[in-house]
């Protein structure tokens, strides 16, 4: 049996941050802690946090992602940072890519519930979905898996000189240095630490920057999306 746990009041900064679409926002907040937590999405112990660790520390990523952009959230699991992202910023056009079908029923529940016209909820795994998903400008994560795994998955996703977008906590400047080699094959061409959020959380959010040059993911990647665009062409021919 779930621990019920009060979902604590909206701060002032959330109703700065998420303006016309607090009212959204709050119902986003309330699913997640009663929907969220029977479905084993979140554990209980993080509804008393969930404005600052989690709906907070997700909208101030949008500081750092381009005006009218296409976005895939890869590993978006309850929608954290896709939905809200897409709360702060109907400018994107944003993909909320998930392989778990209880974690996707409930993605499509809430985009749904909240009017979100502008987000598409895909079941799959990144290296599933590789030449099917239109190549986006922005690949966003948060605590999916460390940089150079994850780089692995969402950089070939991207567009060329397209960026990749993880939230990440005190560990990513070590997980930079550790990954130059794996992000060098992916066809990365800058890296950087990047803090978001100032005013509204504390501390600010931390933000690893991945940009890719003209072949995201590198040869092998590119050659593995031609293919799959070619089988996609043949199968719409049919």
């Amino acid at each position: 049996m779930t621990e019920e746990v009060a979902l604590p009041q909206a701060p002032d900064e959330a109703r700065e941050v998420f303006g016309e679409c607090f009212p959204e926002a709050v119902r986003y907040a309330e699913l997640l802690a009663d929907a969220g937590v029977k479905r084993g999405l979140i554990g209980p112990r993080e509804v008393p946090r969930l404005w600052e660790r989690h709906l907070l520390n997700c909208a101030v990523l949008s500081e750092v992602v381009p005006d009218g952009v296409t976005v895939c959230d890869v590993g978006s699991g309850a929608g954290l940072p896709g939905i809200p992202l897409a709360l702060v910023r109907p400018d994107l056009k944003i993909t909320l890519l998930e392989p778990l079908l209880r974690r996707t029923n409930f993605l499509q529940e809430v985009v749904e519930l909240l009017g979100l016209d502008h987000v598409t909820v895909v079941r799959g795994r990144a290296e599933e979905v590789l030449g099917t998903l239109q190549p986006v400008h922005v690949v966003t994560a948060r605590a999916v898996a460390p940089l150079d795994r994850l780089a692995g998955w969402g950089v070939p996703l991207l567009r060329p000189y397209g960026e990749m977008l993880a939230l990440k906590g005190d560990t990513a400047e070590g997980e930079i240095n550790g990954a130059r080699a794996a992000l060098s094959k992916l066809g990365v061409v800058e890296t950087e630490v990047l803090h978001v959020g100032e005013g509204v959380v504390d501390p600010m959010s931390t933000v690893v920057r991945v940009v890719v040059g003209e072949s995201p993911g590198g040869v092998r990647f590119a050659a593995k999306r031609a293919k799959a665009a070619r089988v996609s062409r043949t199968r719409r021919r049919r």
